[in-house]
């Protein structure tokens, strides 16, 4: 079982606009709940005005999204996080009663884009047999199935601690067919153009680009765009992509 977030800790919009809990609501002097949030504010603690700063955490939220639902296993998802849901920071509120524990579902409206991504990332994932193993070893018992990992230049995955940039090529039969996914994570805050593998009998189509704005950002099944360049694409800093080889029409 893979999450992101759970019923202790923050919920997903709070992991990109937290470093630290919040919980002085709670009565105990912010000394309960975990001090390890393992989060990130992207510029500035709780609510911001800047766009630029709300922008990196819708980014930073989709990624998240991302990674959790192309990941082998069973993906779990706090209610709400597909919605922005909030705990103003709080990260043990299993004691209030009010609106910091509270699910408004007035957000379904304000976040209807990210609502969008969620549901077309988890029918992406029931489309596809791949990202639906019984096992993390490919290799181990099914030879139709392979899994290869790169970085920026096809097999040459940096595993050290600075890594920030990892791609992740998974080919074999896709529902009956052959299949090929390629998955680019770039959690450097440059851009960096990453090598694509070749493909013999189909094209790169773009499924995910987390830097896109919105309803680019994740395209509709049957929707994906071919990729005018099939040799490299360019993955913007802090964003996370995600390609099928098939045949398609260029759009």
């Amino acid at each position: 079982m893979n999450f992101v977030t759970c019923h202790d800790g923050f919920t997903l919009a709070d992991l990109v606009a937290y470093n630290g809990k919040h919980n002085a609501a709670n009565g105990e002097g912010n000394a309960d709940g975990s001090h390890d949030n393992l989060s990130w504010n992207c510029g500035r603690e709780g609510p911001a005005d800047a766009e630029e700063v709300n922008r990196l955490r819708r980014r930073q939220a989709r990624n998240f999204a991302t990674i959790l639902l192309i990941s082998a296993g069973t993906p779990m998802m706090l209610a709400g996080d597909e919605f922005g849901r909030t705990q103003l920071g709080n990260n043990n509120a299993y004691g209030q009663d009010h609106a910091i524990s509270w699910v408004d579902w007035r957000l379904l409206d304000a976040n209807a884009d990210l609502l969008r991504f969620f549901q077309l990332l988890i029918r992406f994932r029931r489309a596809h047999a791949l990202l639906r193993r019984d096992d993390f070893d490919l290799d181990a018992d099914d030879r139709a199935r392979h899994i290869a990992w790169h970085g920026v230049e096809l097999g040459k995955p940096d595993w050290s601690w600075e890594s920030r940039a990892l791609a992740m090529h998974l080919s074999g039969m896709d529902g009956g067919e052959p299949g090929d996914i390629y998955v680019i994570a770039n959690a450097h805050w440059e851009a960096h153009a990453f090598e694509l593998p070749h493909l013999s009998a189909r094209r790169w189509c773009r499924v995910v680009d987390t830097i896109q704005v919105p309803p680019h950002d994740i395209a509709e099944p049957g929707a994906e765009a071919v990729l005018a360049d099939q040799r490299h694409y360019v993955v913007g800093p802090r964003s996370v992509v995600v390609l099928i080889g098939k045949r398609c029409t260029p759009s």
